[in-house]
């Protein structure tokens, strides 16, 4: 399974490589459209390679979408500590009518009692 891995990776590395290679020239990327930038009077830009602007995309959807599904998933964490707490108290209590339970017994025939 880990040779696939690597071997998934690897091919993964040189699409990248190759389409990095490929796209090269450089793009001007500006904030607002131009007659809007002359409306305002301000319009900055920024020159970037085309596969950097393609690959910065692709990261911002994907923390995009990772945070999403974060926020989303929220509800179903915030239930999982809820039901963890409530385990951890009856753990406590169910201990605790054990101790009550057994006080006093030879400590063996407790055990034996409680796991039968």
């Amino acid at each position: 399974m880990r040779y696939i891995r690597y071997a998934v990776l690897g091919s993964l590395a040189i699409v990248l490589v190759s389409v990095c290679l490929a796209n090269r020239s450089f793009v001007e990327l500006k904030l607002m459209p131009e007659a809007l930038g002359e409306l305002f009077g301000f319009n900055p830009g920024i020159s970037l390679p085309l596969f950097a602007v393609v690959l910065g995309g692709v990261g911002a959807g994907l923390v995009l979408g990772f945070l999403w599904e974060w926020i989303r998933e929220h509800k179903h964490r915030r239930e999982a500590a809820e039901k963890a707490r409530e385990a951890r108290k009856l753990n406590r209590e169910v201990k605790r009518l054990k101790k009550q339970k057994n006080e006093g017994k030879d400590e063996v025939l407790a055990l034996l009692e409680d796991a039968g």
